[in-house]
C-alpha cells in the first residue's frame, strides 16, 4: 500500500531512524490487518500524526516528537480500556506514558509479536470491547497456512 502524500511528507520530517521505525510500525500494521482479514485500513493523518484504524477499530497513531527524542510512540484512544489492558498483559515489557501511549526506544528492536497483538486488538476494539482482557487468548479468525 503507496503512502499517502500528508502521511509520507509527517514521516520525512522524522530523523532517519525514528522513519526506519516508523516503516516498520506502519508495515506491521498493515501486516495485522491483513493476516487477521480486519478489512481495508485507513490511513491518514489525525492530529497531525499517522493515524491508523478499520471500521471496527479504534485509531493506532504513530509519531516522534522532538521532546522524546529517542522514542517514537504508539497512541491509542485514552477513552477506551486499551491500554489499560496492555499494562495488565504486558506490565514491564512496555513504556507506557498515560493511558494513551506506548514508548519504545529506538536503540532497541521493536517487539514486532507483542506490538501485532496491542494493534490487532486496538483495529477490532469494537467487537471486543464488552470481553475481559478483550479476548486477550481467545482464538481469532486467521488464515490457516
Amino acid at each position: 500500500m503507496e503512502i499517502p502524500e500528508a502521511v509520507q511528507e509527517k514521516y520525512l520530517t522524522y530523523p532517519v531512524a525514528a522513519q526506519r521505525y516508523f516503516l516498520e510500525l506502519r508495515q506491521m500494521i498493515l501486516d495485522t490487518a491483513a493476516n487477521y482479514k480486519l478489512g481495508r485500513v485507513e490511513e491518514t493523518l489525525k492530529w497531525g500524526e499517522p493515524s491508523y484504524n478499520t471500521s471496527c477499530g479504534s485509531p493506532v497513531r504513530i509519531d516522534w516528537k522532538s521532546a522524546s527524542p529517542d522514542c517514537i510512540s504508539l497512541y491509542f484512544n485514552c477513552n477506551t480500556k486499551l491500554v489499560e489492558t496492555f499494562r495488565e498483559l504486558y506490565g514491564v515489557k512496555f513504556d507506557f506514558g498515560g493511558n494513551r501511549e506506548i514508548r519504545l526506544p529506538l536503540q532497541k528492536n521493536l517487539p514486532l509479536n507483542l506490538l501485532s497483538e496491542c494493534c490487532c486488538m486496538a483495529l477490532r476494539y469494537h467487537h471486543i470491547k464488552q470481553l475481559p482482557l478483550l479476548g486477550y487468548g481467545a482464538q481469532v479468525e486467521k488464515p490457516t497456512e
